[in-house]
């Protein structure tokens, strides 16, 4: 079954983490396959979780230094948040010594992390006691923010009347920290469906949502993105050249739209355009996403007009200024 097109793609510091994990799964006593990373052909599950710990870690020298200055606390409360982030992104819930290598902190400081954050609902133990997974107070903090999003609000019937005309998956995501997160998914009504999930997070360079909002920002935004855009290689029709990824983006403010043609993951294929907030920058993008076996001929038809007649409804339901 085609996996999604989504996948957590790291920021620069990510190979560095991604190898913590790997050295971590490696060390005797260690379970065989209880680190997806140590799967043949297989991509760290957790990378972009570990590369916000990785760069956690880099932030609590210098810069910390100069920041907390300002915000008393803040490079404790950036360890808890990369902490939690790994757990979050985990595909099996991981043990202390996992959260260790993956952020690059002590034990001894993790597991007074764990402990605060199993304190505060944040976390809980799984399984024997040793690992951890999600708890139910961040799940109903999640969900508040999830009901209560006005973009989501705005763009559910139009979404599902999207969803009903095509027949295919269709993803919301926003711009979060140099990639964007999915936070509203509709599923395809055949078999073959996406397994992405919201809260994903996906590349900028090469998913169709993060083309589409890329390719709305002024030059100075654009290449500012771009300077710190990883550029991974998932499958041998990513773009991983930087000046071959300019001119895509060139190219989809030209057609206002973008195109995902198998970059992400093999057999999958992605449209994506970018939805006007009330002050004209890009309030969210909708992508929809099919396997290629499915994708009909008649693209423009079957696809991008209903996809950038989606993005208008929901711009007008944003407000009266909104547009594309």
């Amino acid at each position: 079954m085609p996996t999604s097109a989504a996948k957590n793609v790291s920021r620069p510091a990510a190979k560095t983490a991604s190898k913590a994990v790997a050295k971590t799964a490696s060390k005797p006593g260690s379970k065989p396959g209880s680190n997806p990373a140590s799967k043949p052909g297989s991509r760290p599950a957790t990378r972009a979780a570990a590369a916000d710990a990785v760069a956690g870690k880099i932030g609590a020298g210098a810069d910390d230094k100069a920041d907390s200055k300002a915000v008393a606390g803040a490079a404790a409360f950036s360890k808890f948040i990369a902490v939690l982030q790994l757990i979050a992104d985990a595909q099996t819930p991981p043990n202390v010594a996992k959260l260790s290598a993956a952020s690059g902190y002590p034990r001894p400081t993790v597991h007074r992390i764990v402990a605060a954050l199993q304190a505060e609902g944040l976390i809980v133990a799984t399984g024997s006691g040793s690992t951890f997974g999600l708890g139910p107070r961040l799940i109903n903090l999640a969900s508040h923010s999830w009901e209560r999003s006005d973009l989501r609000l705005a763009a559910v019937d139009a979404l599902m009347a999207l969803r009903d005309v095509t027949a295919e998956t269709i993803h919301l995501a926003v711009p979060s920290q140099g990639e964007m997160v999915y936070i509203e998914k509709l599923e395809s009504p055949h078999a073959v469906r996406m397994a992405s999930r919201i809260g994903t997070r996906v590349s900028l360079t090469s998913s169709s949502v993060g083309k589409a909002y890329m390719a709305t920002l002024g030059t100075a935004e654009r290449e500012a993105l771009l300077k710190d855009a990883p550029l991974v290689r998932f499958t041998e029709h990513t773009l991983t050249d930087l000046d071959a990824v300019r001119r895509e983006l060139d190219v989809t403010a030209q057609r206002g739209y973008a195109e995902d043609r198998e970059e992400n993951e093999v057999s999958i294929c992605c449209y994506g355009a970018a939805i006007r907030g009330p002050d004209g920058r890009v309030a969210g993008c909708v992508s929809i996403s099919m396997p290629t076996f499915r994708r009909r001929a008649d693209a423009r038809t079957s696809y991008i007009e209903p996809l950038l007649a989606a993005c208008e409804a929901i711009a007008r339901r944003l407000g009266p200024a909104s547009g594309r």
